[in-house]
């Protein structure tokens, strides 16, 4: 049966000169069928008004007006057209309607545009409507109650036991619970393996994502993961407190190796080199060195994989500045350094070893970036805390550090990432004190978790917060 879309569109439908436009619109502007439409695609997908190249860059119908996601709502309403075109994802947007319409023939021009298009994006594949199975229906038919989520909602909301001297992995498996992309691959049950019950770590965390989510308030007991991690990290066993940053890398870590190791098909675990597992997908990026001979101005550059940034809080030099912000500390760690007359690196142009400047710039960014503010120094054998002020934002625009500026490429990208997740530690050394975490619920709404505590916070006291790891996610890519 067809579907129909709003009223308004039925009216669009009419006009063969409308559906003429849109089937144009959509093969040049979403598709890209052929080399001359992706170079149109390239050049003109841009916002008229700000010039912002993405996200969700969306073509009037009525007009050769391009807008962002903003400024082609404004269009429209100012010039009373009323339907717009999505350029990623190829969503037609009603005016009138005030939201995104679906349509048979909408599937109809996409599924005939995709067949001509000569290489396709992966994309456009996997956005095609779902039509139940004969099993499906049945099963729907006995489960037609849905489950409705409110600001009030504790769905996703746990508390966890201190098991003694635990708080460092809850507040850990908190921030782990929140992240987005990864909710929704352990929720939709994307793991399996034939590995022995409680030996695999991706089949604890798989479990433990299944009942964080059921809707039951009673707080867990982590013993099972806890035993886990002593089993397969044996630097992290014993009773006494531990870092949560390193329980944080040492449990990606043994995500990666027990989900690799797990793969059906080893020969599909890696693409182009790297590994392909949910983990890596998430939380790598690439880091970029850039080595330069002062003599000859030869660059020598290494790339190498990156799972989080440790930034530091103290003075560049004996009584220099200390950093403020999160901007501060990624601006110093991406500012290059003289590596000094006592420490010359051979150059390959020069045969021969030369004073050298060395600079990081980010490569690639992951999904979910996490900063870890180096708040412990270690001086012979004693242990200090760094509790200088360090502000952070919401938002956080990442094109400053990258190794290519959006300038430099027609391409649009988009660095921008949201804050989801704060773990803080109060007290003094890395094996005394307490960590808590503030985790972001249903988008807008956050909140602290101590233990098996959780309590309402708002964003003022998460941005005040001290800050010890930060957990960003890529905005483009996040679910509410």
């Amino acid at each position: 049966m067809a579907v129909r879309g709003c009223e308004h569109f039925q009216l669009f439908k009419e006009s063969s000169s409308n559906m003429k436009t849109l089937r144009w619109l959509h093969a040049v502007f979403v598709v890209g069928s052929n080399f001359r439409y992706r170079q149109n695609k390239v050049i003109n997908s841009f916002c008229h008004t700000c010039k912002n190249r993405g996200p969700y860059v969306h073509a009037c119908l009525d007009c050769v007006y391009f807008g962002c996601h903003t400024h082609i709502r404004e269009h429209n309403k100012e010039e009373i057209h009323n339907f717009s075109l999505e350029l990623t994802y190829g969503q037609l947007h009603c005016t009138s309607c005030g939201d995104y319409v679906y349509d048979s023939a909408l599937d109809k021009i996409s599924s005939k545009n995709r067949m001509k298009c000569g290489t396709f994006k992966k994309r456009l594949f996997e956005c095609i409507s779902w039509s139940p199975s004969e099993e499906e229906k049945e099963m729907l038919s006995h489960r037609s109650k849905k489950m409705c989520i409110t600001p009030e909602s504790t769905i996703g909301l746990r508390g966890l036991i201190n098991l003694g001297a635990t708080c460092f992995m809850n507040s850990i498996v908190q921030a782990l619970m929140h992240t987005p992309l990864l909710r929704d691959y352990f929720i939709s049950k994307q793991h399996s393996c034939g590995a022995p019950s409680g030996s695999c770590l991706t089949c604890e965390i798989s479990k433990l994502f299944q009942e964080f989510y059921n809707g039951n308030r009673i707080p867990l007991a982590l013993n099972s993961l806890l035993h886990l991690i002593w089993t397969h990290a044996t630097h992290l066993s014993g009773f006494k407190q531990q870092d949560a940053h390193e329980f944080l890398i040492a449990t990606l870590n043994l995500l990666h190796q027990h989900c690799s190791a797990t793969m059906a098909q080893p020969s599909h675990g890696h693409m182009n080199g790297k590994c392909s597992c949910i983990v890596h997908q998430i939380f790598t990026g690439s880091l970029q060195s850039d080595v330069v001979c002062q003599n000859c101005h030869g660059v020598s550059t290494t790339i190498d994989p990156s799972w989080d940034f440790s930034l530091d809080l103290g003075p560049e030099t004996e009584g220099g500045r200390s950093p403020c912000s999160l901007v501060d500390c990624l601006e110093r760690f991406t500012k290059a350094e003289y590596l000094g007359s006592n420490a010359k690196i051979m150059c390959e142009t020069c045969e021969s070893k030369q004073e050298s400047t060395k600079q990081f710039k980010i490569k690639t960014l992951p999904i979910v970036i996490s900063f870890h503010l180096k708040r412990f120094e270690h001086f012979k054998k004693a242990e200090t805390k760094i509790s200088t002020a360090i502000s952070f934002p919401e938002m956080l625009d990442m094109s400053p550090f990258m190794s290519k500026r959006k300038k430099d490429t027609f391409f649009p990208s988009d660095y921008r990432y949201s804050l989801f997740a704060v773990i803080n530690h109060t007290g003094n050394s890395l094996n005394q004190g307490h960590y808590t975490a503030f985790v972001r619920q249903q988008h807008n709404f956050w909140y602290e978790c101590n233990d098996e505590v959780i309590t309402r916070a708002n964003l003022d006291e998460v941005l005040n917060s001290e800050g010890y790891i930060l957990f960003y996610h890529k905005q483009i890519l996040e679910y509410e």
